[in-house]
């Protein structure tokens, strides 16, 4: 079975304003919901986006970030995809 876009929904996004990372909650078709790290936002001197890029190495930022909203993030999991 060929990917299709259609199918590939964001159910949840968060995106750090210091680094531009995004930590989202995605699902494919009836596929359970999974955790995405990346991609990174960066933003151009004119304060628009710049097209998204791999998220690469993680610095302190980031962790900390993560670390900040990680309890929003295992609620909204555990709502989507029930522990077993």
């Amino acid at each position: 079975m060929p990917y299709d876009p259609e199918l590939d929904k964001m159910l949840k996004k968060w995106q750090c304003e210091e680094t531009g990372l995004i930590v989202s909650i995605n699902q494919y078709g009836k596929g359970e919901p999974k955790v995405q790290i990346g991609p990174r936002v960066l933003l151009k001197k004119d304060g628009s986006d710049r097209a998204p890029v791999k998220a690469g190495r993680l610095t302190i930022e980031d962790l900390m970030w993560i670390y900040d909203i990680i309890d929003e993030l295992k609620d909204e999991m555990t709502k989507l995809a029930k522990p077993e």
